[in-house]
């Protein structure tokens, strides 16, 4: 049976379109580790495809898959995810299949690889990262994990970019401290994540920039010593350029960087920097980040990530508690914005008006906007408020009228606002 097979687990699973990647964790915020499909093997990558026996419903999934498609013949299925963004059918011997479906078969049978440790009876929670997560792409994982019914609801999303500083936070503050540096290397891109703290704020706000580079294709080009120096000086050239902030740390991820073929670019690198090289940073980091939401540790409360998929500014508004002005905290700063939706009820008195006050942590000035209710019935009533996000930048806000208990029935009456943050 299982290393742990009684103890639930928290997992990390790094989707993308080529290979995925399973990190997992005790419950109680154990350590980190990643399933790799050989024991005792750092082989941490598998393959994002798929292949079907012809003319049987019989499917292999990862390496089984790539092995029976080339000495059987196998109908091989690669590109799942992106197929199932898509969302057209994928037509096998002239039958037609979801791309979602498949997607979902893929990502079922790939959790098996958990009987080395546990099973997938014992998830307490998932979270699942991607290069990016936008309304598809989380249209599409929801729908994936329904399919094979995990029985847990403690399930979120996040993009590669807040995976690597969910990872970040669990590592020594003197590695990131004010600044941390990532490269990921694979296919023909070299994609750099530059990690920055700006800490004369409170809560300290961390940024991570994003650039990618068209590079050499990751591998072939490493084999003779001339292509491997020329490779080497590549690199070096965008290694200068990005280490000018003077990062405390560097990370080395993805296939490219597997060939010893670093020699001047590594000097640079390592020079008053600690370097580390691996290729399962983002599956560890959603793990962390899943581990975070459930744990909060005290440096994840001292810091607040503001990346491309976070809202940005603090929502509240001012109500009278107990006769006392007082202000109520809507939305954080922080949170994912595909996330962020929160309901409360109050009264309101004299006035047709509600009013929000925004506090952007980007260094902007607060600001304050009015929510008018055209036509409000009275001039006293209960109302319900949602607001929730519809883009990172865009709030929405629905307001309904629940009346003044038996003075005066409920209107039915619903208000809608879409306001621009920032």
């Amino acid at each position: 049976m299982g290393l742990f097979n009684s103890e639930k687990i928290i997992l990390g699973y790094d989707l993308g379109n080529e290979f995925c990647q399973i990190s997992y964790a005790l419950a109680n915020d154990g350590e980190v580790e990643t399933l790799s499909q050989t024991a005792g093997e750092q082989n941490y990558n598998i393959p994002a495809v798929l292949c079907k026996r012809p003319g049987m419903n019989q499917w292999f999934y990862g390496k089984d898959a790539l092995r029976y498609a080339e000495e059987n013949g196998g109908i091989l299925v690669n590109d799942l995810l992106g197929q199932a963004l898509d969302g057209e059918p994928v037509i096998i011997e002239g039958e037609s299949f979801d791309p979602v479906a498949l997607l979902a078969l893929f990502f079922k049978r790939s959790l098996g690889l958990l009987s080395q440790v546990s099973s997938s009876e014992r998830i307490w929670a998932l979270m699942i990262t991607c290069e990016m997560v936008d309304d598809r792409v989380l249209e599409v994982l929801k729908q994936m994990v329904a399919a094979v019914h995990i029985r847990t609801d403690k399930v979120a999303f996040q993009s590669h970019t807040e995976s690597y500083y969910s990872y970040m936070l669990r590592q020594p503050e003197q590695l990131w401290r004010n600044r941390s540096l990532l490269f990921d290397y694979r296919g023909s891109c070299m994609r750099i994540y530059r990690m920055e703290c700006n800490r004369r704020t409170r809560p300290t706000v961390v940024f991570i920039r994003e650039e990618a580079h068209p590079f050499y294709a990751a591998g072939p080009l490493a084999q003779g010593q001339g292509a491997g120096d020329e490779l080497d000086k590549a690199f070096l050239q965008i290694a200068e350029g990005a280490c000018e902030d003077r990062p405390e740390s560097v990370y080395l991820i993805g296939d490219g960087f597997q060939q010893e073929w670093m020699k001047e670019s590594l000097r640079l690198l390592c020079h008053g920097r600690r370097v580390f090289q691996g290729n399962n940073l983002f599956s560890k980091g959603a793990c962390c980040g899943m581990q975070e939401r459930l744990h909060p540790g005290e440096t994840g409360k001292a810091h607040v990530f503001l990346g491309q998929d976070k809202l940005k500014a603090n929502i509240g508004m001012q109500l009278m508690r107990q006769g006392e002005e007082s202000y109520c905290a809507l939305l954080d700063a922080g949170v994912n914005w595909y996330e962020a939706d929160h309901t409360v009820e109050f009264y309101i008195r004299d006035g047709n008006e509600i009013t929000l006050r925004v506090t952007p942590l980007t260094g902007k000035a607060p600001k304050e906007t009015k929510i008018i209710l055209e036509d409000f019935p009275a001039n006293i009533a209960r109302l319900r408020a949602r607001f929730f996000l519809e883009a990172e930048n865009l709030l929405s806000v629905e307001v309904q009228d629940l009346g003044f208990g038996d003075i005066r029935p409920s209107s039915r009456r619903v208000w809608q606002e879409k306001i621009e943050l920032y």
